[in-house]
């Protein structure tokens, strides 16, 4: 189960970068992390801390709330 919230999460920022017209590596200059650290977060790969979370959502530019409306 807790894969599949990850996964949804990370589908949910994609989702969000692509809308916001930004690569991975333009939002992981942004948040000042390793472009393949966003690739693992978006493939449900790592498991996120809620500050890398809160820190990725304001260089997105949305709130956690956004971020957090999936099924």
């Amino acid at each position: 189960m807790n894969t599949k919230v990850l996964e949804k999460l990370g589908c949910t920022l994609k989702r969000i970068r692509l809308e916001k017209g930004l690569t991975q590596e333009a939002l992981a200059e942004k948040v000042k992390i390793h472009p393949t650290y966003v690739g693992k977060i978006e493939s449900g790969k790592n498991n996120i801390s809620i500050i890398m979370l809160f820190r990725i959502s304001r260089a997105l530019g949305v709130t956690l709330s956004d971020i957090f409306s999936f099924d």
